[in-house]
C-alpha cells in the first residue's frame, strides 16, 4: 500500500493504491495554462498505471478539493467504478460543474458494462450505504459530515479512513477542510477509532483545522500537508507545524522546496516518504 500526494499547489489530489487497485482523494489541477495540466496528467498516468481504477473520494466541492477538469480527466481516461462525496448544495465555486459533470458521466455509461455509480454520503445516511464493496484491498470507514454540523462547506467535509486489508495495509486518515468545532464533535462520538497511521493535514494544516485532541486521538506515525508555495492564506501555519512535530514521527508538505510530491509507504517498521518534483 502506498500514498502518492501530488503537488497541485494549495488544493489536494492524492492516490491510494494497495496492490492491484487504486483510488484517488480529490482532484484538483493548479492555475496555469498546459504545463500545470500536463504535470497532473502525468503523474496520474505513471501512478495508476497497471492499477484497477477503483473509484474517485471527493472531501468536498470547494474547487481546490473538486476541480471540474481533474475530475474529467479521472472519469472519461480511467473510468472509476464509483464517486463517493458528502451529500449537500452548498453554493461552492464549483459545485453546479462537479454535480453537471457527474450527472453527464451517469447517463453517457448507463446501460454499458462499466457503469458509474454516484454515492452521496453523510453520518446519517450512512446506515443505509454498503462500502464493503468500494475495493477488494482497501476498507473505509467514514466519521463525518453530520447534518447537523454541516453549517459551511468547510464543515461538510469528508471525513474518512481507509486502511489496506491486506497484511502490508496500514490507515490513512483523509480530513478535508474540517474546521475546529467539526473536530470537537467527531472527537466525542468517535476518539480512539481516529487512530492512524498516516494523515493529511485538515485543510492544508490551516489554524482552524487543527485540533489537539484530534491529534492525540489519531496518533499518526506521518502527517501530509498539501499547501502551495507561497500561498496567500500562509497554508500550513508555523504553530500548527510545531503542533504536528509534537505528534508526529514525520511530518512532509508539498509546499516545501519550491513544491514537490510524495510518496508515502510502509518500510522497515516505520513509513518512508520521499519528495519528488515534477
Amino acid at each position: 500500500m502506498d500514498i502518492i500526494t501530488v503537488n497541485v499547489g494549495q488544493g489536494s489530489l492524492a492516490i491510494v493504491r494497495n496492490r492491484s487497485e487504486a483510488i484517488a482523494i480529490d482532484a484538483r489541477i493548479p492555475p496555469g495554462g498546459d504545463d500545470t495540466v500536463g504535470n497532473v496528467k502525468r503523474h496520474l498516468a505513471t501512478f495508476l498505471k497497471d492499477h484497477a481504477f477503483r473509484g474517485v473520494i471527493l472531501t468536498g466541492f470547494d474547487r481546490d478539493h473538486a476541480d471540474v477538469r481533474c475530475l474529467a480527466i479521472l472519469l472519461r481516461k480511467y473510468r472509476p467504478e464509483w464517486v463517493l462525496f458528502p451529500d449537500y448544495d452548498k453554493d461552492t465555486d464549483s459545485y453546479a460543474d462537479v454535480m453537471a459533470l457527474l450527472e453527464e458521466e451517469v447517463a453517457l455509461r448507463a446501460g454499458t458494462s462499466s457503469p458509474l455509480e454516484t454515492i452521496p454520503v453523510t453520518m446519517a445516511s450512512l446506515p443505509s450505504i454498503d462500502l464493503s464493496g468500494l475495493a477488494k484491498g482497501l476498507a473505509f470507514e467514514i466519521f463525518s459530515p453530520h447534518p447537523e454540523d454541516m453549517t459551511s462547506s468547510n464543515n461538510c467535509s469528508l471525513v474518512i479512513k481507509i486502511k489496506g486489508t491486506d497484511p502490508g495495509g496500514f490507515s490513512y486518515l483523509v480530513t478535508g477542510d474540517t474546521e475546529n468545532d467539526r473536530w470537537a464533535t467527531i472527537n466525542r462520538f468517535f476518539a480512539r477509532r481516529l487512530a492512524s497511521d498516516v494523515m493529511a493535514a485538515p485543510h492544508h494544516g490551516s489554524r482552524n483545522g487543527t485540533n489537539a485532541e484530534t491529534l492525540l486521538h489519531v496518533a499518526p506515525n506521518t502527517i501530509l500537508i498539501s499547501a502551495g508555495v507561497d500561498n496567500p492564506f500562509g497554508h500550513p501555519d508555523p504553530a500548527v507545524v510545531q503542533a504536528y512535530v509534537q505528534v508526529a514521527r514525520h511530518v512532509f508538505g508539498t509546499h516545501i522546496d519550491g513544491g514537490c510530491s510524495l510518496h508515502t509507504k510502509r518500510q522497515n517498521g516505520d513509513f518512508r516518504t520521499i519528495a519528488f518534483t515534477d
